[in-house]
């Protein structure tokens, strides 16, 4: 894990859903306020609106109307949206919609549409001369709510589409592997073990509350140790589910007794917990996602191997970053090089584990699966970089090739022995030979 696990978050640099159109609904009331002050008699301004003064009212509750009509269409659409994501990919896909930048910018034109075509209907006085512009902004507020009717259809229709969804998952985790994972043989984080802790020297700090950690904040964790004087070691990862009263870190202090409460305090800071997991620093929960798409589409109620495989070579791209990554342990250091924050991490196997056990299981009868998990170890075992990965590769595979059905015939089990020769032969470097093939069939479904 990088120094960067101490950065801001970027789940939470995200508002949610109703921060957008409520925010654009204030602007929309001051702007139909401040022009309906706006009332020419005469000049440029009057000809904008050639009509009597009983077709403002009538425009306005048309625009209002109107935009109420399509929102409601709107979250129709995406209300049936979010049930086909939970049914057919993952429940754990909802939250991309709700973070969704489109779905945001589009609720926020109608919101500001409506709000404006109210606000310009209490200035509506036959008395007075007509607010030209208040009739031209819901005018053009109008016609921008259908063309953001039609690019929202067009955005949800591609959002939809698993490979989509599949992409989103992929980017966003790998943005995470970039951003809170130094590179393989950086120098720069210091070894733990160099500090020798007394495993019974530590105080332990307890969690106040309970949630999945989302963000462990070195930096506010190694300002606390290095005003006390101390080395905390945290005990939870990313993703991690914690309970109350569980132990979350344990801290050394160089003085006597029990190190103080505020630091105590500052570490259960650094440690952000939420209700629900995010992909924050935890790259390990978008594998997640993405194996639980794979597994969805292995169910009896859907059957579609080629979107597990689709899922699988997702899987293996983001595998083979993790082997160019430093895994483990990390000790970070104050900022006068002090070494003051211990911060674990997952290693290899956890994450081949991660990809392939639930898929392995619920695809044992189907081989085309097992081929797939083992293409993707192939992929992982060309990218391993020392003696420490190649055994948890080797590992897997076994594993996966455990799992192959008895009843399988000869015809469905010789691929998947096939493809697990050929992760050997990766394992052992004879690369050209573990992807030499007659028509590009272990390379694809």
């Amino acid at each position: 894990m990088s120094s960067r696990v101490g950065q801001g978050s970027a789940e939470r640099s995200r508002g949610p859903l109703w921060v957008w159109p409520a925010t654009s609904g204030a602007i929309a009331a001051a702007a139909a306020w401040a022009l309906g002050q706006v009332r020419p008699r005469s000049g440029v301004l009057a000809s904008l609106w050639p009509s009597d003064s009983s077709a403002p009212g009538a425009l306005l509750q048309v625009v209002a109307t109107g935009s109420v009509t399509i929102t409601t269409l709107t979250l129709s659409l995406t209300v049936v949206a979010l049930q086909m994501a939970s049914q057919q990919f993952s429940p754990r896909l909802l939250r991309d919609f709700a973070r969704d930048r489109v779905t945001k910018q589009v609720l926020s034109v109608f919101a500001a549409t409506f709000v404006f075509a109210v606000t310009g209907l209490r200035g509506v006085d036959s008395a007075t001369p007509v607010a030209t512009l208040v009739c031209v902004g819901a005018a053009v507020l109008g016609i921008a709510s259908f063309a953001a009717l039609l690019a929202f259809i067009t955005h949800i229709s591609a959002l939809l589409r698993v490979d989509t969804m599949m992409k989103r998952l992929h980017d966003e985790t790998d943005r995470a592997i970039d951003g809170f994972y130094a590179p393989y043989g950086d120098r720069s984080l210091r070894s733990p073990d160099e500090l020798r802790l007394d495993a019974d020297g530590g105080w332990s700090v307890r969690a106040a509350t309970s949630g999945f950690v989302r963000v462990i904040d070195v930096a506010t964790a190694a300002g606390a140790a290095q005003e006390h004087d101390a080395v905390v070691r945290i005990e939870v990862r990313p993703g991690d589910h914690v309970t109350r009263g569980a132990p979350v870190a344990t801290v050394w202090s160089s003085g006597r007794g029990s190190p103080a409460e505020e630091l105590h305090e500052a570490v259960r800071r650094a440690i952000d917990l939420s209700y629900e997991r995010t992909i924050d620093q935890d790259a390990a929960f978008g594998i997640r996602q993405l194996e639980d798409i794979a597994i969805k589409a292995m169910s009896p109620a859907i059957n579609d191997p080629t979107t597990a495989d689709a899922a699988v070579g997702h899987m293996a791209d983001l595998l083979v970053r993790l082997t160019g990554r430093r895994l483990g342990a990390a000790l970070h250091e104050d900022q006068e090089g002090v070494g003051r924050v211990v911060v674990p991490d997952r290693d290899l196997e956890y994450y081949l584990e991660l990809a392939c056990g639930q898929l392995r299981r619920f695809g044992a009868d189907e081989p085309t699966v097992l081929i797939s998990l083992l293409r993707m170890l192939r992929d992982v075992a060309v990218a391993c970089r020392d003696d420490h990965q190649r055994p948890d590769v080797a590992d897997a595979a076994d594993r996966v090739l455990a799992q192959l059905s008895p009843r399988d015939g000869d015809s469905d089990t010789g691929g998947v022995h096939d493809m697990h020769r050929r992760v050997g032969q990766a394992l052992r470097g004879r690369v050209e030979e573990a992807f030499a093939d007659r028509a590009g069939e272990t390379r694809s479904m």
